[in-house]
């Protein structure tokens, strides 16, 4: 019934509220999905970036292969051609326009995929020379051209939300031997937070990786991983490390006025869900947040690569609290480039847990009462469409069966209409490390002392919580590792029922305990 309901109330949806369909006509309507199922080379919103933006303005692309190149070897003859057919087509046309160029460094990482800067010009000369008109999609190295679009970054009481203490404590289950790559804005090496397990010390071929330069770059196991954003530190801390003194965390409040404040309180120790799990910083995002949608394939690419494509597990699982929206007027849910990957990566033996997104909070309209405030069904963010990822949505830190979903967390069922997310985790206020301006921005202000810990509300809080606590199992389980098939459907299956809709909660609540005790 509540399936029914979802798709009977189609105003509530992000792609179904912008016009009446009366408004545009029956016939113009026909032409405009008609358009729009006809872009099976270009993106239709790239289209739409050149027509916004002119066609000698630079964007980033990304150009996905294909799979079935009939000319030499394959994928590889086809990412070699499409890249000498990519800079012949730069060297001709806008030579002007400064910056345009293919990534060759970064797509050496990519399994499908080759990444560019062109003008609008450039494409179009691109495809032309793959002979897409004169011979068809089937002989051509480029199967699609999309944007390069950017992505964002979406625990004193939460670990007990999901049982964390209690499975520590009944079955030492602390995350020792396991390693988690956190793909986001960096992990703050000299965070004290990291010091007690070393979570942070892995040996080579591991290495702490940078993905958000010109060129791509190993980080030297001297020197240690950084974060100029703030938010992979904290995404880090609520996976693993742990503090055994006293430590200082600061709080935000709001007044009866709006005004806000901080204060500060002690908590006499803190640790992340899998205390001892190690962490591999893959670096995707720069110091304002906000990064590539190929760096992220990059990064899923080294690690496929790392794990010798699964035969060799050296990263057993993956936390992605980064993303951008998805728009369900590109007739691709969760076949997008980078769900490709996840996808791809998840084969290969390798859990891989997104963040939902914080997108389930928005305006809809009615006739009678215009614009309002209201909770926004088919919400998910890409990567959180993959069909095999782990969607985590938010809920509650101590009191998820009182307040259920967070009104922000991105709600289902996907654009093509599967449901999502697959499961909720603590995401309201949560304690975790501080770091970059999440930590300058509030030093000095009135009620602050010197701190180390903050509280950040998000899916990207709660995505972690699911992360650490499979490392966690994993580390007492060990037979599941490179199972991630297998995982999922055993924590999917323990989750608590909050009694809210399954395209709200998925599953329910990460319980720990109940996956342990399930096997």
């Amino acid at each position: 019934m509540a399936s029914k309901k979802k798709k009977a109330a189609p105003r509530r949806s992000r792609g179904a509220v912008t016009r009446p369909p009366d408004e545009l006509g029956h016939g113009q309507a026909e032409e405009r999905l008609r358009e729009n199922l006809d872009q099976t080379v270009v993106a239709q919103p790239l289209l739409a970036a050149i027509r916004r933006d002119g066609p000698k303005a630079r964007i980033r692309i990304i150009i996905d292969l294909n799979l079935t190149y009939p000319r030499g070897k394959g994928l590889q003859s086809a990412k070699v051609r499409a890249i000498k057919l990519a800079k012949e087509a730069i060297a001709a046309v806008d030579t002007e326009v400064p910056g345009c160029c293919v990534d060759v460094d970064k797509s050496n990482y990519a399994f499908q995929h080759v990444f560019a800067r062109m003008t609008g010009n450039q494409i179009h000369l691109l495809l032309e020379k793959c002979g897409i008109r004169s011979e068809g999609l089937a002989q051509s190295p480029i199967y699609k051209v999309w944007p390069d679009n950017e992505v964002r970054g979406q625990l004193d009481k939460s670990v007990c939300t999901i049982k964390s203490d209690a499975a520590l404590i009944s079955y030492t289950a602390s995350g020792d031997g396991q390693y988690w790559a956190v793909i986001d804005s960096g992990i703050d090496g000299a965070h004290p937070h990291f010091k007690e397990h070393k979570n942070l010390i892995i040996e080579p071929p591991l290495h702490h990786m940078d993905f958000t330069g010109e060129t791509v770059r190993e980080i030297p196991a001297a020197e240690m991983p950084t974060d100029e954003s703030g938010h992979g530190t904290h995404v880090a801390g609520i996976i693993a490390g742990e503090r055994k003194e006293p430590v200082t965390v600061v709080t935000r409040r709001r007044d009866e006025a709006g005004d806000v404040y901080y204060s500060t309180r002690e908590l006499p120790c803190i640790r992340g869900v899998a205390p001892k799990c190690k962490l591999v910083s893959l670096k995707v995002l720069g110091e304002r947040g906000r990064g590539l949608e190929s760096n992220l394939i990059a990064a899923l690419g080294y690690i496929s690569t790392l794990n010798s494509q699964g035969r060799w597990p050296l990263i057993h699982g993956v936390n992605m609290s980064v993303g951008y929206e998805f728009d369900a007027e590109w007739f691709a849910c969760g076949h997008s480039p980078l769900c490709v990957e996840v996808n791809r990566l998840v084969r290969s033996g390798v859990v891989v847990v997104v963040a939902s997104g914080n997108t389930g909070y928005g305006f809809a309209q009615t006739q009678s009462a215009g614009a309002f405030k209201s909770g926004l069904d088919v919400t998910i963010n890409d990567p959180g469409n993959a069909e095999l990822a782990i969607t985590v949505g938010s809920t509650h830190r101590e009191h998820p069966h009182t307040y259920g979903v967070s009104y922000f967390s991105s709600k289902g069922p996907t654009g093509d209409g599967r449901m999502k997310p697959d499961l909720v985790a603590p995401g309201e206020r949560v304690v975790s490390c501080a770091a970059g301006p999440k930590k300058t921005e509030i030093l000095g202000k009135p009620g602050v002392t010197d701190f180390e810990y903050r509280e950040e509300s998000g899916t990207s809080m709660a995505a972690p919580h699911v992360a650490g606590a499979i490392a966690a199992f994993l580390s007492i389980r060990r037979e599941f590792v490179g199972e991630p098939d297998r995982i999922k459907k055993i924590f999917l299956s323990t989750c608590t029922d909050l009694g809210r809709d399954r395209t709200f909660q998925g599953h329910g609540l990460l319980d720990l305990m109940r996956a342990i005790q399930s096997v």
